[in-house]
């Protein structure tokens, strides 16, 4: 089956599927983005992705390409026409097309939306989980307002590489300072000897993952204490369990840390435990 595409209004095959070479998501990197989790016919904690997504377009002073019932109805149709009961829903607004120059254009340049969508096996995912994976650390190198969930992602792409050719999933940041701030394309997390949840506060440094939110939800209802604070790369290798969470791979056991083992290099009971309670108090709506 083709996959199908929206964009500015229209469906259309994805071979076929393009913007203007004056999209300054294009040429600056002018742009925000979501990824949704679709899990058995159920968008996961779209109101958070919504929320986000506002605040990402208040920071950049970016107009929203419309509302959020008429969002919701185009991320359902992309969802249906793509036949997707399990995988992930991306959508990605820039500030249009205009001249290529730095300023801003006029406020009548109707914003660019495209939305995908895609099929993913849960039991890949499961599968991952089930084995835990191995991270990387290399310096924070990237602008301060990582708080915005922009398009500009090049240093997340090169450290993902770096990871990959280490033979690792992910890579983590770590500032000048020592302590980690965030994944590639994750939040990261560490446990104590005592089970506490540690990972760092989303006010600077990191992005406020929605998965984040909803596990801090979900820690603080099966009466687990969650701290907010930094963490050094020592303390992490050290841990008693460590993961990682985002949308696309939810709660995610590190079993090593730059060739460290973790929690004696296999997945660890709590975060299992995590793992398997997290659908069960996240937002959902069906498609």
């Amino acid at each position: 089956m083709s996959r199908i595409v929206y964009v500015n209004g229209r469906y259309v095959p994805y071979a076929e599927a393009s913007v203007h070479i004056d999209d300054r998501g294009f040429q600056f990197a002018d742009g925000v983005y979501e990824v949704c989790e679709v899990r058995d016919g159920r968008i996961i904690d779209e109101p958070r992705h919504f929320a986000r997504l506002k605040r990402s377009l208040d920071e950049l002073k970016m107009a929203a390409p419309m509302n959020e019932a008429c969002l919701s109805v185009v991320l359902t149709e992309v969802l249906h026409r793509n036949r997707v009961r399990s995988g992930l829903v991306y959508l990605q607004v820039t500030r249009g097309v205009a001249r290529r120059e730095f300023f801003f254009p006029a406020d009548d340049v109707p914003p660019t939306l495209v939305v995908t969508a895609r099929s993913v096996d849960p039991l890949k995912g499961e599968s991952v989980a089930a084995e835990g994976i191995r991270v990387v650390t290399v310096p924070e190198n990237r602008w301060e307002r990582v708080d915005i969930k922009t398009t500009g992602l090049l240093p997340n792409v090169l450290a993902k590489m770096q990871a990959k050719a280490a033979g690792a999933r992910e890579a983590w940041f770590v500032d000048r300072d020592g302590f980690i701030t965030e994944g590639g394309s994750s939040n990261a997390w560490i446990i104590s000897e005592e089970d506490v949840l540690i990972t760092r506060p989303a006010e600077s440094g990191i992005l406020r993952g929605v998965t984040r939110t909803t596990l801090i939800d979900l820690a603080r209802k099966e009466g687990l204490k969650v701290e907010e604070r930094a963490f050094t790369v020592t303390e992490a290798k050290v841990a008693k369990e460590a993961f990682i969470t985002s949308a696309t791979t939810i709660v995610t056991p590190v079993i090593e840390l730059d060739s460290a083992a973790i929690g004696g290099g296999k997945p660890g009971p709590l975060v299992k435990r995590l793992r398997s309670g997290f659908h069960a108090i996240a937002a959902w709506r069906s498609i």
